[in-house]
């Protein structure tokens, strides 16, 4: 692909249902941390595979509201996964992650370079019944983060 044609592609905003889906997280940091505590809501099989492991990570493996492996990444743990988040500190190995999950068909997203990714991960805003997710299309996070406040204050005051 080229530099015009990467700057050019869109991503489309879709809803999934992800009560049902294994997803794995490689790495137990803060970028993880903040992702698994959004996508706990809405996912009932999530499995970090890290070494270590950020103590709020270890509070929901506690409850039981996430498994954590306690060892480095091995490739058989991409065995029968959904979705993948590649989010250690290592780019080499989150690339490497990203490759082997597109040869098995799994969707992928890699912290440390969005054009590996197959999505980006949104903000999320949620009131009541209204979910809404922002993305900047992974190119500003600040305006992504200032949008989804914004967002949020718009329907406080609405209290739709």
């Amino acid at each position: 692909m080229t530099d015009k044609q990467e700057a050019d592609k869109k991503y489309f905003p879709l809803f999934l249902d992800l009560s049902d889906k294994d997803i794995l997280f490689v790495g137990g940091g803060a970028i993880a941390s903040r992702r698994i505590h959004v996508l706990q809501r809405f996912a009932d099989r999530i499995t970090v595979v890290a070494p270590e492991a950020e103590g709020s990570i270890l509070e929901l493996t506690e409850s039981g509201d996430v498994s954590w492996i306690m060892r480095e990444f091995e490739e058989d743990d991409l065995e029968g996964r959904d979705i993948v988040f590649a989010s250690t500190d290592d780019k080499e190995l989150n690339a490497d992650i990203a490759i082997e999950c597109r040869q098995r068909g799994i969707t992928v997203n890699v912290s440390s370079d969005k054009d590996l990714c197959d999505f980006y991960f949104p903000g999320i805003v949620e009131q009541g019944e209204t979910l809404i997710g922002v993305s900047a299309s992974g190119k500003d996070h600040r305006k992504a983060k200032k949008v989804r406040e914004r967002i949020q204050e718009i329907l406080t005051e609405e209290e739709i």
